[in-house]
């Protein structure tokens, strides 16, 4: 894969700045309000590259690799999450599978056109049973002829609602000790048989669309086996989630860098009883720990983006990196509604909505306890090898 150069990463990295400041920021209200990304802002980071930022150039990507992605994802962050889940399943744990798994044939078929945001992809992986831990998959997957029927239940897919291609994981084989008997399908939306439930109520991240997604008797040929081998589809999960965790902690560290900003700026020209509240001292020692854990989550990124990309540790590390990023911005988000007082709280202003949006992220792509079994047993692995 094609290097990017570090003075054209720079130049993409300010456009995505310019762009999530100038454009994105000033209508985060009205995508709260109508739970959905403008057209002209979809085509605007269509435009830019964003469906495929992380896809090779061979397929008509930027071809970004991890350090480069985190840096995005810390811009995308800054903004409604809503922003990067247009866009993120494309680059990322959906468009990884493809990238990493898929056949020439399924590259040829799919890349380019997730690439441009003319696809838009879905990971159908989690299910009633089965979230952070693939293993307790039910949807199961079965030959029949030269063809393979899908049938089970998936839910929380995020853009299920308005995908094109379903990245659809199912169980083969009853499991064995090194065989989870997962396999990876790639099914198309207008497959007979595959129901997309209506759009889930959620607590935050209004404009990003989540459902179920129902397989009955869905049959797809043998070709839609990602990578024309069962046993690629595990591996494949674990790969793109490792990647993904980096960058949902790039996100957390943009998000927590909004909540601080907002906070400093609401301390600095806010009074209370003629003093200005960023002169209270305990108003200062919260500014002071929230700047302290988005330094240390900026750093904590970058350097297991490094690790991933030189294969030191793509395992250990991107889940450290995410359990301490995501758990951060919690915290900064409930420091920055608690600096605002009771404004914080009302609907409109931006801590209340970062407050709501973030709460996802200790969540999906591997929850924080899952995060810690990952880190807690690699290292006592490490050690017994």
């Amino acid at each position: 894969m094609t290097q990017v150069s570090a003075e054209d990463f720079d130049l993409i990295r300010r456009q995505v700045h310019d762009f999530v400041r100038a454009k994105v920021v000033p209508r985060e209200t009205e995508i709260m309000r109508a739970d959905r990304v403008p057209d002209d802002l979809r085509a605007a980071a269509a435009e830019m590259g964003l469906f495929g930022y992380a896809i090779p150039a061979e397929w008509g990507g930027l071809g970004l690799d991890v350090a480069q992605d985190v840096e995005l994802a810390m811009e995308f962050g800054y903004t409604t999450l809503a922003l990067r889940s247009m866009f993120g399943t494309n680059n990322g744990i959906a468009g990884q599978v493809l990238v990493g798994f898929g056949t020439d044939d399924q590259k040829k078929h799919w890349l380019a056109r997730l690439a441009t945001g003319e696809v838009v992809a879905a990971f159908a992986l989690t299910e009633p049973g089965a979230g952070s831990n693939p293993a307790g998959l039910r949807t199961r997957a079965r030959r029949d002829g030269d063809d393979w029927v899908l049938d089970g239940r998936k839910q929380f897919i995020t853009n299920a609602p308005i995908a094109d291609l379903f990245v659809v994981f199912a169980r083969t084989a009853e499991p064995k000790p090194k065989d989870p008997g997962i396999a990876v399908f790639l099914v198309p939306a207008n497959t007979p048989g595959l129901t997309v439930g209506p759009k889930d109520a959620k607590m935050g991240q209004e404009g990003s669309s989540t459902s179920d997604v129902i397989l009955d008797n869905v049959r797809v040929p043998a070709a839609a086996l990602v990578g024309g081998d069962e046993a690629a589809g595990y591996r494949a999960a674990m790969t793109s989630l490792a990647r993904g965790r980096l960058h949902v902690a790039g996100v957390a560290v943009g998000a927590a860098q909004r909540a601080l900003d907002e906070s400093v700026a609401y301390a600095a020209t806010n009074t209370q009883g003629g003093t200005r509240i960023g002169d209270f001292q305990l108003v200062q020692a919260m500014l002071a720990d929230q700047q302290t854990g988005v330094m240390a989550g900026r750093a904590m990124v970058r350097e297991a983006a490094r690790a991933y990309v030189t294969g030191e540790d793509r395992r250990i590390a991107p889940s450290a990196a995410k359990l301490f990023c995501t758990e951060m911005v919690g915290t900064v988000a409930d420091l920055a509604v608690q600096v605002h007082g009771g404004a914080g709280y009302m609907r409109d202003i931006p801590v209340e909505r970062i407050y709501r949006d973030v709460r996802l992220l200790r969540l999906y792509e591997g929850t924080s306890e899952i995060q810690r079994l990952i880190i807690g047993g690699g290292l006592v692995r490490q050690a017994t090898r």
